[in-house]
């Protein structure tokens, strides 16, 4: 006789053990918390109306929520994009002649430069509500996490071994059974790692997100992005500190929470899997697998996602069918495509030149022209310094599975740190000992840029085949023919991946390295972040217009000039057959 905790349905069988109660409320306190978060959003705001930000630290778990919250909407939303234009991108050339540039472009506007354009948009679409704020710093989240995952899903698509393709022909699947059966469990590792450093890099930046600076308007939002501009204003070492402390009880959480479970179920994906290579352990999935209840709705999940992904369609399309009497057609669609592309880009061209040059000079030009320079050598260093330091650090740790789940949250958790913290002691030692702004804003700079290049290597390491380091050691590779032979020809495309979101960021860092606050002290350094960011305090659009499009053509000529080459090299050459 069956005992009356058992429970049965549709033929599944499973008991209520206490393993499903710890999960349930888990996981039951999770969406409340999200729920509570979204109810603060909607509170009532008005024009001119300061929020007050609090810096007792018994209001930093409430701010932390909300933080985390908009991060967790931001990124929902920039893993759709990824899914969407990283596979049009890949697999359109068209439409990644377009696509790539402009992601190039895009990860470099500063935040300040989608601020700027955005708030009062945002504001008038939820008038008299906190949405319209909200909305906005989502928004920006937004734009700070997708270029890199994008970016990184497309050069995995890019480089799907071709034996992965042969085997979807084999099995005869179609476009969208191959998308999800094959691309997707390729590149989840890299998109994995990606999507740890967009939560990491949201921190960076989540001061500008939250206490809004634009055109003299001053809005704070909850959270903790807000709570460490007001400490800075202040000068208040001790909410640093509750800040920097908060950020890691939050950063551990949501490792635990999300990003292990996450990175043990990718590792089904993996084709080379040896007999001697331990898992990795997440113990919140252990406790979901040893609750019963939590597996059965697991299992229902897994039926219809296993039916959304097998839906069959016709294997021949209709252009497959009538190629010959189409392919006018096809040739007509992609003139008419990149005529009205080159239409538009020269109208928005003309636009913008007649915009900024109707109240600035050629002398302002040639000025901006000068500050860009400055700080495209700091973004130049940037890219080499943190190469040199951190690729040998992350094959080190990529090939140790031992070292990469220990070093994983440490490596979140220092990506994560606003660079803005330790600012504040940079600008007393600049002071004490007269060092120069010019110089060390790149030391600034480095240090919330390096990460891209970081979790890259170790992504592009993980995920080389273990049989290429069998290999070598057979055949006794060792020293720089090692590097030369086995890890720069497999790890180049992640690298490549890493150095361009890296460029990216480090041209939006500049608008926060380049002009430094603490207290009553202020340090200018010369470059376009500085210039960036003083004139959109005032609401000087003109001259924001202006140094944002010289960055954009700066960052176009590396585009064309380094990183297109750069990402053909690592898709024709260093591509795993």
């Amino acid at each position: 006789m069956r005992k009356a905790n058992f429970y049965q349905k549709s033929g599944a069988t499973f008991a209520f053990n206490p393993w499903d109660l710890l999960a349930l409320v888990i996981i039951l306190g999770f969406f409340v918390l999200l729920a509570y978060g979204a109810t603060q959003m909607s509170k009532p705001f008005d024009i001119g109306v300061q929020q007050t930000i609090s810096l007792n630290p018994l209001n930093l778990p409430l701010y932390g929520l909300q933080s985390v919250l908009r991060m967790l909407i931001a990124l929902s939303l920039a893993l759709v994009f990824t899914l969407l234009i990283g596979t049009l991108a890949a697999k359109n050339k068209h439409a990644e002649r377009i696509i790539v540039p402009a992601i190039d472009i895009l990860q470099s506007v500063p935040v300040l430069g989608y601020l700027s354009i955005t708030v009062s948009g945002f504001i008038a679409l939820f008038p008299g509500s906190l949405w319209g704020p909200e909305m906005c710093c989502i928004f920006v989240l937004f734009t700070a996490q997708v270029w890199n995952m994008t970016l990184g899903f497309y050069q995995s698509l890019k480089i799907i071994p071709y034996d992965l393709i042969e085997a979807s022909r084999m099995f005869n699947l179609n476009p969208w059974q191959r998308f999800w059966r094959i691309e997707v469990p390729f590149a989840m590792p890299n998109l994995l790692w990606n999507m740890m450093m967009s939560m990491s890099q949201s921190w960076v930046f989540l001061v500008f997100n939250e206490a809004i600076q634009v055109a003299k308007q001053n809005i704070k939002l909850p959270g903790i992005g807000s709570y460490i501009f007001v400490a800075l204003q202040k000068a208040d070492i001790h909410a640093i500190v509750y800040a920097i402390i908060a950020m890691f009880v939050i950063i551990f959480l949501y490792d635990q929470l999300m990003f292990r479970p996450l990175l043990k179920w990718a590792e089904k994906f993996k084709a080379d899997k040896m007999p001697d290579e331990k898992p990795n352990r997440a113990w919140f999935t252990s406790l979901l697998q040893r609750a019963q209840l939590i597996r059965y709705f697991g299992n229902i999940i897994s039926k219809l996602g296993d039916a959304f992904i097998n839906i069959r369609f016709s294997q021949e399309t209709y252009l497959e069918k009538h190629q010959p009497k189409v392919s006018w057609l096809n040739k007509t669609l992609t003139i008419t495509f990149y005529t009205v592309i080159i239409a538009v880009l020269l109208i928005a061209a003309f636009l913008f030149v007649r915009f900024i040059f109707s109240t600035l000079s050629w002398a302002n030009l040639w000025h901006v022209f000068l500050l860009t320079l400055a700080s495209a050598l700091r973004v130049v260093a940037t890219i080499l310094i943190s190469s040199l330091v951190w690729v040998p650090v992350g094959v080190w740790i990529g090939r140790n599975n031992k070292l990469a789940k220990l070093a994983q949250p440490i490596v979140q958790f220092c990506a994560a740190f606003p660079a803005n913290l330790i600012y504040p002691l940079a600008i007393l030692l600049i002071l004490k000992y007269h060092f120069s702004i010019n110089i060390w804003s790149t030391a600034l700079i480095i240090m919330g840029a390096q990460w891209y290049i970081l979790f890259n290597v170790i992504a592009g390491t993980s995920t080389m085949p273990k049989e290429i380091y069998y290999a070598a050691r057979n055949f006794d590779v060792k020293g720089w023919l090692w590097w030369k032979r086995v890890v720069i020809p497999g790890i180049f495309p992640y690298y490549v991946t890493g150095a361009i979101t890296a460029a990216g960021g480090a041209w939006n860092l500049t608008i926060v390295a380049e002009l430094l606050h603490w207290g009553s002290h202020t340090l200018s350094a010369f470059g376009i972040g500085a210039y960036i960011t003083h004139y959109t305090n005032i609401g000087d659009f003109h001259r924001i217009a202006l140094g944002i499009g010289m960055m954009c053509l700066f960052v176009l000529l590396f585009n064309w000039l380094v990183w297109r080459p750069l990402y053909n090299l690592a898709e024709t050459r260093f591509r795993i057959n």
